[in-house]
Formats: structure tokens, sequence, C-alpha cells
């Protein structure tokens, strides 16, 4: 897609979500000519979240949608698909992948004859339990089914860009993001969004015994431009984004304190999690050669920029 095309038509699944409502919204502000089409099923989306959203929608579930049907001819310049159960306690292994593997075939089924860019959501999940900066030549260790579905998901892939190599298919592996239109999602919410509820109702922030846990937590906004810089991308790959730097849970707890002018001393409580992931890092080596991706929020300048967001009256 050239970057000089100010009115691409573009189809965003999940785009009542979290990540799928800033990425509709950062598109409608970058193309303002653009045709922009949302497609959820609202299961972990909200219609609040496309405020101010001047495009069409379409309420299916996109493991039974027929594309064809839905848009016959339509030249399509991209599909960024970020729709899938993202609930990782959900736990039904059959449901998990169903929808979100047979989701993804239906979407290649209807771009491949065309070559439509796919710019998809995979997951940082997909790495399990790491202790070093994760490198998207490591192999896969999924610990739950969500992070399974998310590896047949790049299988398929990967398979499908090496059969017609003048199709774009791009994979970003998000890492913990936190930021606006986060609050519908509830229990799977970010830990900053939860803790600076807990914190703002002066309670203690609770987190798992030590606090030493860490986390590449990564912006929205940044995931936001990571995903339009897949838009220029020349050939297909899977890519990580965050923000390339783990930081531990107390760490986070202090930078909260310091953006709410609190002094809240951690609730430390025992982890039920039989799989958890201690650490999570981002190595940014890839996307940033070929994207040209560059995290552009620290931990304390995302958080401060969130805070505005949530509380705009105590600026």
């Amino acid at each position: 897609m050239s970057s000089t095309d100010s009115s691409p038509n573009l189809i965003i699944t999940g785009g009542a979500g979290f990540i799928g409502s800033n990425l509709t919204l950062a598109l409608q502000d970058k193309f303002h000519d653009a045709r922009l089409t949302v497609i959820d099923d609202f299961r972990s989306g909200d219609f609040k979240n496309l405020t101010g959203y001047r495009g069409d929608f379409v309420a299916q579930n996109l493991a039974t949608l027929d594309w064809h049907k839905q848009f016959g001819d339509e030249q399509v310049d991209a599909v960024f698909h970020l729709a899938s159960i993202t609930d990782t306690t959900l736990h039904d292994q059959f449901i998990q992948v169903h929808d979100n593997v047979e989701s993804f075939r239906r979407i290649l089924d209807f771009a491949r004859s065309t070559r439509t860019r796919i710019i998809y959501a995979s997951s940082a999940s997909i790495y399990g339990p790491a202790t070093e900066a994760s490198v998207e030549s490591h192999g896969a260790a999924p610990a739950n089914i969500y992070a399974f579905s998310k590896v047949i998901m790049d299988n398929i892939a990967i398979r499908a860009a090496a059969e017609l190599p003048d199709w774009i298919i791009i994979g970003l592996r998000y890492f913990n993001v936190y930021g606006p239109r986060e609050a519908h999602k509830g229990i799977p919410a970010s830990m900053v969004y939860h803790l600076v509820q807990q914190m703002k109702a002066g309670q203690r922030p609770r987190i798992f015994k030590q606090g030493d846990q860490k986390r590449d937590f990564v912006y929205v906004k940044d995931v936001v431009e990571g995903s339009i810089l897949a838009l220029e991308a020349t050939q297909s790959g899977i890519y990580n984004l965050g923000s390339g730097q783990a930081r531990s849970f107390n760490e986070l707890i202090d930078v909260l304190n310091k953006c709410l002018g609190t002094k809240f001393q951690p609730d430390y409580i025992e982890n039920p999690h039989a799989h958890y992931q201690n650490f999570t890092e981002a190595d940014l080596d890839k996307v940033r050669s070929a994207l040209g991706y560059q995290s552009q929020f620290s931990l304390e300048r995302g958080v401060a920029d969130y805070l505005q967001w949530l509380y705009p009256a105590e600026k």
C-alpha cells in the first residue's frame, strides 16, 4: 500500500475491542478519506470504544462469516485482524482454537486471490516461560490454549506467505499492552488498569509475592503505531511489538505512586497460577530493521499519558 494513498479501503476485525478501537480511530485520523469497516461480535468489545467513529460496522461472528458474500468484489487494501477470544482464562480448548483459527482461515481464503495485505495480532504468550528477551526465531512454548491458537495462526500465516511470495502477511506479537479503552474487558484488562483502580479507591495495590516478576509493559499508542507501520512492509514476517524493556511490578507501583501523588505499599498475595509468565521482554531488533518501529513510551511516559486520559478533569 502506498503511503500517499489517503483514501484506502481498510477492514478492522475486533475494532470495538481494546487495541482494535485505538487502531481504528488512529487510522481514521491518519487517512481522512479512508473507507473503514469494523467487524466485531462484541464478545470482548464495546460500542463506546468507537465514539467518534465515522465508518461502517458489520456485527458478525468471524468464525462463520462468509467474506465473499459480505464484501463481494470490493477492492480492499488491507485487513487488520485483531479479533479473537482474548480471555486467557477461557479453558474450553475447542471454542478457543476453533474460533481463533477458523476465523483467520476464512480471512486468508478471502484475501488470497487478490493478495490483500493481512496484518494480524499474534501474541507474546506464544513464547511461554522466558528468562531473557524473546526473539521471533525462538520456538513456541504455549502454556495456555489461547497461546496455542496463536501459534497455529502463525503456522498457517507462514505457510500461506511462503506459497505466494507476492502476498504480504504480517503477524504482530503484542506484549503486555495497556492504555485507553480497555476498561470494558474487566478481569482480563491490564495490571496497570487494575492497580490504578485499586489505588484511586484508596486501597493498597495487590500484586503477587514479591513483586519482582517482570513484564514488557507496552503502551497501546506504541502498538497502534507499529501496526500502522505494517502497511508499508515490503515482505511478509512476524514481529514482536513491545517496549523492549522488562519492568517489575514493584517498579510499576513506584511509577503509579509518583503519577498519582500517593505512597501506597504493595499488598503481596499468593500467586494461584500454575502457568505464569514471570518474565516477558520483546527483542525489537527485527521489527526495528523491517518496519522502522521504535517504542516512544517508557513506562513512566505511558502511565502519565494514560492517567491523563482516565482522569481528564484532574489535569
